[in-house]
């Protein structure tokens, strides 16, 4: 596995590449390459909000992604104390003894193993409903202190707001509990040298986690000598990397997680790219000064990007962020140190490698396109990128921690206990739920409808070995998609659908466009599966002829210069914000007290709109719903039942859908996505794969 790299680049992947394929050294260990997988909660390799133990799942990611061509590897992070069930990590030695046993047949593959090291997350603990009501109710509270002690865990630099909930604030850290638990990291990281691991990351300075919040200004109010000075501020982290180098030795490598600038006007506050704003966090200025004391403490490498969990579309950027945002802060940052840097955040390979040729940057971080991908650095290697299956930086499947006004994180627990999964990979991360079997009865199976969920049935009836049929009424396959995608920053999106068409074609699959069926049994079938969709909503108002349909936009029918959106869930306000990048005068109008109250859309997707919209002063009417549409206006009856006449061009509805199949569900006929349930991408996909494997 070590030369076939070399190997195979040579012979055929594009020339502008060939840096990202080239040696580099983080202290005296050498790494093949400068793809870096950067660490994601959920692909864990001692559990993920679980008893400690070694972890089957998460090391077969780590290992599919080893075997096609990494360089160094970070699983996801690891607290040093676990949130779960209270226990440190250096005292169940079984699981380093596993992993010791795993190491060799890793190595193997030529690349390098980091394990991050996590303080955990004090403010920015992720509070759910369930927490919420565990702190609140006194006695309930005492007896679930043995599994989740939320006051210790949520404990932060200084009292401050939690990020997602107001009824569990943080209380101030203790010195004794700070020195508890830069005695864990130390032992941790001993532990892991035996098992063979080729060094620790400390997460993290980075993303407004709890090692970060001692550094910051907003978060840390301390006298004591953990806070005001820049150096007590960061003494935290540099006692961390002191004690591991004490007992590790120097030649045990030692990276750090960092964000370059905080990118924060305050609590629960972002600044949005370009914006001008006075910084709460870390500025460039003081960047400049900490890298070099943290290099000085013994940090052997910087794994950046920017942002803190109020300013959290930096840190994990929706589509809405510009590619590679964090690229040029980190560029710069390097200037100041001379240990390697690697940078992250929607970055382009391509645009990586030319930074590594300028000697602007060692090593180029990668995660999400890991989920949807584990073999896409291989492609790349063999000339194969339209192969790749993209990440639309959706956060659906991965991260889908939701929150809006008055509610806290609102997510299943399930999405909670298993992150890291993939919105259009429905195998990651769920290998032992989906997979594909052989059949040894193939059939024939009509796919009535040829959009996502149509043809991710038929890829995966294929490759089991079933003959499918799709029947699509549009003159091409993509079905809603094709508006879903039709917005001018969802390219990731389109290359999603051309992937999706490829895959028909690379199969051979049957494909009859232009078909529509009314009626099923006029096909001859083994069995049948109806993804048609949903059909939109229709408002009941005087004048709702007027109005343009969400999907009728984005297909192209034309609007004036004012445009009003009925509906700020996730598609109106994707179309506002559309609108207004166009240049168009914009005002949004819902019925609920915020926009994209909806589960399933990150908190990093959603703060970006709310944010944007904010700061442009696009007019949004939360709490009020249509009630007339009129030639050059429409009437909303407000929140305090007064009525309002908005002036506008064109007027978009985007309030809903309602599933719309052709046929019921029967013993043959099996009904996938929106046709079944409006969800989203996820569901759409995720419930194809399983009907196809039923099959």
């Amino acid at each position: 596995m070590e030369n076939n790299c070399s190997l195979l680049y040579n012979h055929s992947m594009d020339s502008r590449l060939n840096p990202l394929f080239t040696p580099w050294k983080i202290g005296n260990l050498e790494i093949k390459n400068r793809i870096v997988l950067t660490s994601m909660g959920g692909t864990d390799l001692f559990g993920w909000m679980e008893k400690n133990h070694f972890d089957r799942a998460g090391a077969h990611f780590i290992m599919e992604v080893a075997k096609n061509n990494a360089g160094l590897l970070l699983p996801g992070c690891q607290p040093v104390y676990n949130p779960m069930f209270g226990q440190w990590l250096h005292k169940n030695k079984k699981m380093y003894r596993d992993l010791a046993e795993w190491m060799p047949q890793f190595h193997r593959t030529g690349a390098k193993l980091f394990i991050q090291l996590t303080a955990g997350f004090g403010r920015s603990f992720t509070i759910s409903k369930m927490m919420e009501m565990l702190y609140t109710t006194p006695v309930v509270r005492t007896l679930s202190k043995p599994f989740m002690n939320l006051d210790k865990i949520t404990a932060s630099a200084s009292p401050s707001p939690n990020r997602w909930s107001d009824k569990v604030p943080s209380r101030e850290m203790t010195k004794d509990e700070i020195k508890e638990m830069v005695n864990s990291f130390i032992l941790s990281s001993a532990l892991l040298q035996d098992a063979g691991v080729d060094g620790v990351e400390i997460h993290a300075v980075h993303e407004g986690y709890l090692l970060d919040q001692f550094t910051l200004p907003y978060v840390n109010k301390r006298t004591d000598e953990y806070g005001g000075s820049m150096e007590n501020r960061y003494r935290f982290a540099i006692e961390i990397v002191d004690g591991i180098k004490r007992k590790c030795g120097k030649d045990f490598p030692v990276s750090l997680r960092y964000s370059v600038v905080s990118k924060t006007k305050g609590f629960r506050s972002g600044a949005l790219p370009g914006e001008e704003y006075t910084e709460a966090g870390r500025d460039m200025a003081e960047s400049e000064k900490a890298v070099k004391l943290l290099e000085a403490a013994g940090y052997d490498m910087l794994n950046c990007d920017n942002g803190t969990y109020d300013a959290w579309y930096w840190a994990h950027p929706p589509i809405y962020m510009p590619e590679n945002c964090n690229l040029e802060d980190v560029e710069h940052i390097k200037k100041f140190v001379s240990i390697p840097v690697v940078a992250a955040g929607r970055l382009n390979p391509y645009t990586a490698s030319d930074a590594i040729k300028e000697g602007k940057l060692d090593g180029a971080g990668f995660a999400r396109q890991f989920l949807a991908d584990q073999e896409w650095v291989t492609k790349l290697i063999e000339d194969r990128a339209d192969d790749i299956r993209p990440c639309i930086l959706c956060h659906n499947g991965c991260f889908n921690m939701a929150h809006y006004k008055g509610v806290p994180n609102d997510q299943d627990l399930m999405d909670s206990l298993h992150l890291s999964r993939c919105a259009v990979n429905a195998e990651t991360m769920q290998w032992d739920k989906h997979f594909i079997k052989k059949t040894e009865k193939p059939k024939r199976v009509a796919i009535i409808g040829g959009g996502i969920g149509g043809m991710e049935a038929a890829r995966v009836l294929t490759k089991r070995g079933h003959i499918p049929v799709i029947y699509e009424k549009g003159k091409e396959l993509g079905g809603t998609f094709i508006a879903a995608s039709a917005e001018s920053y969802k390219g990731k999106l389109r290359d999603l659908l051309a992937w999706y068409r490829r895959q028909m074609e690379q199969l051979g699959i049957e494909v009859h466009l232009n078909t529509e069926i009314k009626d099923i049994s006029s096909i001859d079938a083994d069995e049948y599966i109806v993804a048609t969709g949903a059909k939109a909503r229709v408002l009941n108002v005087p004048g709702a002829e007027k109005l343009i349909e969400a999907c009728d936009y984005l297909k192209g029918k034309p609007v004036g210069k004012s445009v009003a959106v009925i509906g700020g869930g996730l598609t109106g306000s994707e179309i506002a914000y559309e609108l207004a990048l166009e240049g168009k005068d914009v005002s949004i109008v819902e019925m609920k007290d915020d926009l994209i109250s909806q589960k399933g859309v990150c908190l990093a997707n959603s703060s970006y709109l709310r944010e944007w919209f904010a700061l442009h002063k696009t007019p949004v009417y939360l709490e009020s719903s249509l009630k007339e549409v009129k030639d050059g206006s429409i009437i909303i009856s407000m929140k305090d039942g007064s009525d309002k006449e908005i002036e506008c061009e064109s007027v978009i509805s985007s309030v809903g859908y309602i599933p719309a199949p052709v046929a019921p569900k029967s013993g043959k006929v099996h009904i996938v996505g929106d046709a079944d349930k409006v969800g989203n991408l996820r569901t759409v996909i995720w419930k194809a794969y399983e009907v196809a494997m039923k099959i």
